[in-house]
Formats: structure tokens, C-alpha cells, sequence
């Protein structure tokens, strides 16, 4: 794919191959190409080299399909996101062309930190790179604008003096019959926090990605230059917990961010200076998740208690071997007793809505398992609420769209709602 203004003079003669067309080989060394797909597209045909090829499959963003001559055959593999290689850039974007701020707040939420709408401040920017990095500078200058925070962390040492405590255990079978040096453990007041330490690592992921503007790759490394003090975290290393309290309030937005970008995004050097990154997000996890947390929250509001991914037998069984189980995204239960299912589905297309079939199988099993007699459906789109009677049952499947094109607040009204409609359903049956 030739940028608009190439002219002949610029390209070979474009061909055929299988039906398909064949872009005109770039005969000079051509800047990073922008490939955009929606994820429902079903996919381009580009030329690409084998390494970024290679890249692009390993990221789990898209497949890229040999088809010969230097071509490949790109389709979105159920996520979204993007890789950028010193060669293409490439993205799948929501469907309904959802903003990068929307995007963090369902990946915030999900991940049960906290969020409120405006905890994190997203760029909006056509280039997902350009505005994952210029929100991450803002918040981040925001976050050191007094310096990095301080605290106490506890330390592990082996001292020739007794400072804090002496860990008995680890004396004893490190040194056994040795006085010195002692094994010990103090308080100490420092940077190296959870806090710093994952606010430097994610100053650092995001500097190693290429093509980020030259100005914000060097607020970036400012930035980054106020916390060499800090422990780096090991590459692999799971996060460190850190709470959220009044003392590191302004650090709460760039963490969240910084967090959604450790989680999501990677960066590794190729040949030379040459460097890959990518950031994927498996879009019906996240959304199984944010109805799931959000729904949580929201049923506080009652009695009873809201089980997350709740696994129930759907068989008799003998045999553990035997057994068919079910696990509804989310169930409520009262006085131990499950009164309340929920299903979620991002694919369910825009259009048509909950699918008629492989969802409401799903939803019919989930209330004969738990003898629940409504089971809540809820998908990401416009529409509706519909209420399917099931033949010969006494089950009702009860479809409630979720449009995540309208801002945070309004998202998080409509699964207050959800929450209200299905309680209020549950005590009518219950009184009926």
C-alpha cells in the first residue's frame, strides 16, 4: 500500500495474484506504513517483509498469511489494539470506533482499580501510540510535579549488626551455628516503593517504542531520570500491590494508566536500534470482566452477595471425570441461594443484537443449573431490551444492551439499571 501521492516513478507495475491485486514493490526505502482494520473487518492483503510478518502473528493482534510475491493476507484475530514495527504500523480499533479513553476506562474498571471517570485523562489522537504516550507524559508530570513519592518499605539484609528484627527461621537454616551475619529485617524510609517503581517501568515500556514523537520521548526520559533511584521491577516480575490513600492522590491516574500499559503493552529491540512493540487487548475478556466488577458494584445496593464467574454443575455426575459444569459471568445470590444470572457477550454484532442461538443456549443452561428461573444477557450495542420466552419452561432470557459509545457516567447508569431491573424482577417472581 503506496502512500496517496506515489506516482509511477515510485512503484513497479502492479500485478495479480489468485484474483487478488497485487500493490505496487516500493522501489525506495518507504516511511512506516498505517494499516487500520476495524475488528469485525475480515481482512487486507499488504506486502510485508517476513520479520514483521513474523512480529505481527507472534502478537496474537492478527494472523498474517503468506500468499506469495511478498504477500500476506491480514485478519483480525479477536482483539484489538496495535504492533508497530520499524516497517508498519498496524491496528484493529472497536468496533463502533471506540476512543482510547474509553477503552482505558473499560481496561481500568476491569481491573478493579478504583476508577472514577475522571481518573484517567486519555489523549485522543488517530495514532494509538502517539496518545498512549502523550497520556502517560501528562499524567505522569502531574503525578512527580513535587517528586517521586516516599514511604516505608521493608528490607531483607544480612548485616553484622542487629538493625529491626532478627528473621530467626532463615538464621537458622542459612547460618545454623553462626552468629554473624545475622538475617534481618527493618522498615526503612525510601523511593523504592510500589508506586515509583511501577510509574518508572512504565516511563521506560513506553520509551522503547518506535516512532513516538522525539518531544515526548524526551518528557518521557525526563521523567523517567526523577525516579534512578528506584529499583527497576524484573522483566516477567508480577506488579507490586499499592493502595490507593490520600497521601498518593496524585499519583492514582498515571498509576492506572501506567498499569493498563505494563499489562497490555510490550516492547523488545531487534536488529540494531530496531524496535518492535505491540498493545493488545482481548476486548471479550474485558468486557465479560467490566460487567462482571461493574455489576458487583452496583448490586451492593441490595442484599445478598454477587459471585464473579461462579462455576455450577450442569450434570449428575459420579465421576469427576463426567462432570459438565457452567460458569455464569455473574450471579447473585440471597440467603445462599443463587437468585439472579448474568451472561455477557461483546461479539454480538451491532446490528442484530444477542445472537438467537449459541447465547440463549448458554443462558437456558445457566438457569437449570441454578434454578434460576430469568437470566440477563448482556451485550455491547444499541437497542432494545428484549424479554425470549423459552418453550416449555418457565425460563426467561432477558437481552439488556450495553453501548459503550456514551461516556463513562452514562455506561455505569446503565448497569445501575441493569442491576435495579433485575432485582426488582427477582422480588416479583418471588412474590408472585
Amino acid at each position: 500500500m503506496l502512500p496517496a501521492d506515489a506516482g509511477p516513478a515510485d512503484a513497479a507495475p502492479a500485478g495479480t495474484l489468485r484474483g487478488v491485486a497485487i500493490p505496487p514493490r516500493p522501489r525506495h526505502a518507504p516511511g512506516v506504513r498505517h494499516i487500520v482494520l476495524d475488528e469485525l473487518s475480515r481482512g487486507v492483503v499488504e506486502r510485508l517483509d517476513a520479520a514483521t510478518a513474523a512480529f505481527l502473528n507472534a502478537s496474537g493482534l492478527a494472523t498474517a498469511a503468506p500468499m506469495g510475491m511478498g504477500l500476506y493476507r491480514i485478519e483480525p484475530a479477536g482483539k484489538v489494539g496495535s504492533v508497530r514495527t520499524p516497517a508498519v504500523q498496524f491496528e484493529v480499533r472497536p468496533k463502533g470506533r471506540l476512543g482510547l479513553h474509553r477503552l482505558l476506562f473499560l481496561l481500568s474498571y476491569a481491573g478493579e482499580q478504583g476508577f472514577r471517570d475522571d481518573s484517567v485523562a486519555a489523549v485522543e489522537h488517530q495514532d494509538l501510540w502517539s496518545a498512549l504516550a502523550e497520556s502517560l507524559a501528562q499524567l505522569a508530570e502531574r503525578a512527580l510535579s513535587r517528586g517521586p513519592l516516599q514511604g516505608y518499605v521493608t528490607v531483607d539484609e544480612s548485616l553484622r549488626t542487629v538493625k529491626g528484627r532478627i528473621r530467626i527461621s532463615d538464621q537458622i537454616s542459612r547460618r545454623p551455628g553462626l552468629l554473624v551475619p545475622l538475617e534481618v529485617s527493618y522498615d526503612e524510609f525510601s523511593e523504592n516503593i510500589a508506586e515509583n517503581r511501577i510509574l518508572r517501568a512504565a516511563l521506560a515500556r513506553m520509551g522503547q517504542v518506535p516512532g513516538v514523537r522525539p518531544e515526548v520521548l524526551s518528557r518521557l526520559r525526563r521523567l523517567g531520570g526523577k525516579l534512578d533511584a528506584v529499583t527497576p521491577l524484573l522483566p516477567g516480575a508480577p506488579l507490586p500491590k499499592w493502595q490507593a490513600s490520600r497521601m498518593n492522590l496524585r499519583f492514582h491516574a498515571a498509576l492506572r494508566l501506567a498499569e493498563v500499559i505494563l499489562r497490555n503493552c510490550s516492547a523488545e529491540a531487534g536488529e540494531g536500534k530496531q524496535r518492535s512493540a505491540a498493545f493488545v487487548v482481548d476486548m471479550s475478556t474485558v468486557f465479560k470482566e467490566f460487567v462482571g466488577v461493574a455489576l458487583r458494584d452496583a448490586m451492593r445496593a441490595h442484599p445478598g452477595e454477587t459471585r464473579l464467574q461462579y462455576g455450577a454443575l450442569l450434570n449428575e455426575a459420579v465421576r469427576d471425570s463426567d462432570r459438565i459444569t457452567v460458569r455464569p459471568d455473574a450471579v447473585h445470590f440471597l440467603g445462599g441461594r443463587p437468585v439472579v444470572v448474568y451472561g455477557a457477550n461483546y461479539a454480538a454484532g451491532p446490528d442484530t443484537g444477542a445472537s438467537p442461538n449459541t447465547d440463549h443456549y448458554r443462558m437456558l443452561a445457566y438457569c437449570t443449573a441454578l434454578r434460576v428461573p430469568t437470566a440477563w444477557l448482556v451485550y455491547a450495542g444499541s437497542g432494545e431490551m428484549k424479554l425470549r420466552r423459552i418453550l416449555n419452561t418457565d425460563i426467561d432470557v432477558v437481552e439488556y444492551p450495553l453501548d459503550l459509545s456514551k461516556p463513562p457516567a452514562e455506561i455505569l447508569a446503565a448497569v445501575t439499571d441493569l442491576a435495579e431491573q433485575s432485582w426488582g424482577e427477582m422480588v416479583r417472581q418471588a412474590r408472585g
